[in-house]
């Protein structure tokens, strides 16, 4: 085995709970790899300011990023960014994770923590103004349209309890559905007709986002009529469901029906020696504390596991 490719621990994904991992495992004196297909940060990096981060008043999720790659760094952990895994090999005791430049790195345990994304419309001017108008999050950014319109698209749970939460903030909001019913519960749709400040277009879609350095208004498709019509908007909250970035890992580990990995409250897979964080899991909540919290159990599930494994070898060694 060449000992510059083996790892007590590999952590696969560069989010908040990976960078987090990565801290508590090589300040444990663990010989630790990160690997982020894309620069460090995950959807973190998205988030103009993160306001209700624990013991911080206000840093973007970019600084945030770059402040615990530096951390992870400075315990002695590798890093290695912009290298998409090919293949994992879960099982035994050794493990193996293939990147597509073709080097091969093994460990004695991973950490899964590849994040997800948001479900986008995929529609023009999406790409130009996320973060300018445009969210995923409403925890994370919806103080930033206090006494502004805006518009939030989707019909099920979180589309109209974010909606709710939304009119803390804004003038006027209304819900864009693409059906002419909700998929919620039935409290949830209750709550968001009762409040006044919610207003809804049925049966319709946003075909196009358009504006100058921040996003101005949107096209709405009325889907039984065919007629688009131009909507004035200061900003629209996209909820249409969460895509976890597990493709690498199904037939590995275990998934739900969401393709979300799941795991137990030690963060452990169904793999012995493989473990999961932050939002590639099956949760409720995804916040940046939460994959935070995720990561550092993960780091001391995954840290109790490799030193059993090294005095079990060690009895073994004795023994002989």
């Amino acid at each position: 085995m060449n000992e510059n490719m083996h790892f007590d621990a590999i952590v696969i994904g560069g989010g908040p709970a990976g960078m987090t991992a990565g801290i508590y495992l090589s300040r444990a004196r663990l010989r630790t790899l990160v690997i982020s297909d894309g620069v460090f940060g995950g959807q973190m990096v998205l988030t103009h300011e993160i306001a209700n981060y624990p013991g911080v008043e206000s840093i973007s999720g970019y600084q945030l990023s770059n402040i615990m790659k530096k951390q992870a760094k400075s315990f002695g952990c590798t890093i290695k960014s912009n290298l998409k895994v090919t293949d994992v090999q879960a099982e035994g005791d050794v493990k193996s994770v293939t990147l597509e430049d073709g080097s091969t790195y093994t460990a004695n345990a991973i950490i899964l923590t590849p994040g997800g994304r948001s479900r986008t419309l995929n529609v023009p001017g999406e790409d130009t103004f996320k973060g300018q108008g445009i969210s995923y999050c409403a925890t994370c950014d919806g103080d930033f349209f206090t006494d502004k319109e805006i518009v939030v698209v989707g019909g099920g749970n979180s589309a109209l309890e974010e909606a709710v939460s939304l009119t803390k903030y804004a003038s006027k909001v209304t819900i864009v559905h693409q059906f002419d019913h909700f998929q919620a519960f039935e409290y949830a749709v209750e709550e968001a007709k009762a409040n006044p400040k919610i207003n809804f277009i049925m049966e319709s879609v946003i075909t196009a986002f358009h504006g100058n350095e921040k996003l101005e208004s949107v096209d709405i498709k009325n889907l039984k009529t065919g007629v688009v019509e131009n909507f004035r908007t200061d900003g629209v909250f996209i909820f249409i469901g969460y895509v976890p970035n597990t493709e690498f890992v199904k037939g590995k580990v275990e998934l739900n029906q969401w393709n979300e990995i799941v795991v137990n409250n030690d963060m452990a897979t169904s793999v012995p020696g493989v473990f999961a964080a932050g939002d590639s899991t099956a949760k409720r909540y995804r916040q940046v504390t939460t994959a935070v919290g995720d990561g550092t159990v993960a780091a001391l599930a995954a840290a109790h596991h490799i030193h059993q494994m090294k005095s079990k070898r060690l009895q073994e060694t004795l023994t002989n």
